[in-house]
C-alpha cells in the first residue's frame, strides 16, 4: 500500500449499527448497501484504500463480549465492500471496541489486506473500560489462523482513551515498543474523532520508528500540509456531508 512514492489516503466506510446494537435500525442487506454505497464512491475517486469500521455499535462493548453476530456481520460487510473494489485499492477493517482478533478473522475470510488494531502495546482506559496489551496473542493467532498476509496497524496513545498509567511513557517509547512487538505501521491520532492528530507528534515518531505512520484522525484539505512527514492519513468525518458518519 505504501509503494506510491508517496502519502497515501485511506477513507473510512462507517458501517450503520449491526443487528444487536443498541442502535441498529437497519437490515443486514441494508447495512452492506450502504456501505458498498460508501466504497464505490471511493473508487470511482481512486482513493488508495478503504478501511470498514462498525463505528456506530455504540456502547461499545470490550472485545472480550462481542458477540459472533459481529463478526459474522462485518464478514459479510467487508466481503461485499471488497468485491466492489478493485484490486488496486487495499481494504482493512477494524472492529469496536478492541475486536482485534475479530477484525483479523474478518480479514482472512474476506481477503483484506489490513486491519487496525487498538491496545497493541501498554495498557490504556477507554469509554468502554480497562484495555490491555494484546500484541503477543494477536500475533500469535495470526500466525495459527494462516493470516500473516494480512497487515496489523497500530493506533499508539490513542484518541477516545486515558494514558495516565502510561504518562510516563513518551509516544516515541510507546512507538518503538510497538515496531519491536512487530506491528505493521503506528497511527497518531489527536485525543477524539476528528481531532486533528499533533503534527510534532508525526515527527517525532517517524524519528524513532522506520514503520509507515499514519495520520488517523482529524485530516482535511486545509490541514494535510502540516502532515508532510506522515506515510499515510486515515480519513473520515472530512469526507462525509457536513462531517455526519
Amino acid at each position: 500500500m505504501f509503494k506510491f512514492g508517496r502519502s497515501v489516503v485511506i477513507g473510512m466506510v462507517h458501517c450503520q449499527a449491526l443487528p444487536g446494537t443498541p442502535g441498529n435500525r437497519h437490515s443486514i442487506n441494508e447495512i452492506i448497501k450502504a456501505a458498498c454505497k460508501d466504497a464505490d464512491i471511493y473508487k470511482k475517486c481512486k482513493i488508495d484504500a478503504v478501511l470498514v469500521e462498525n463505528m456506530h455499535d455504540v456502547p461499545y462493548l470490550p472485545a472480550s463480549q462481542l458477540g459472533p453476530e459481529v463478526t459474522s456481520c462485518m464478514t459479510a460487510v467487508c466481503s461485499a465492500v471488497r468485491a466492489v473494489l478493485p484490486s488496486s485499492i487495499s481494504c482493512g477493517v477494524q472492529v469496536l471496541a478492541g475486536g482485534n482478533k475479530q477484525a483479523l478473522a474478518v480479514a482472512l475470510a474476506a481477503g483484506l489486506d489490513f486491519v487496525r488494531v487498538e491496545g497493541f502495546v501498554f495498557s490504556h482506559v477507554a469509554d468502554e473500560g480497562l484495555m490491555h496489551a494484546c500484541a503477543g496473542d494477536l500475533l500469535r493467532y495470526r500466525r495459527q489462523i494462516g493470516a500473516t498476509n494480512v497487515q496489523v496497524f497500530t493506533d499508539i496513545k490513542k484518541k477516545h482513551c486515558a494514558h495516565s498509567i502510561t504518562s510516563d511513557v513518551s509516544i516515541e517509547e510507546t512507538a518503538k515498543a510497538a515496531e519491536f512487538f512487530l506491528s505493521d505501521g503506528l497511527i497518531v491520532t489527536g485525543t477524539a474523532t476528528g481531532d486533528p492528530a499533533k503534527p510534532r507528534d508525526i515527527v517525532d515518531v517517524k524519528n524513532v520508528s522506520s514503520l509507515p505512520v499514519l495520520v488517523g484522525s482529524g485530516v482535511t484539505g486545509e490541514n494535510v500540509h502540516d502532515y508532510s512527514d506522515a506515510s499515510g492519513f486515515i480519513v473520515g468525518s472530512h469526507f462525509k456531508h457536513d462531517g455526519r458518519w
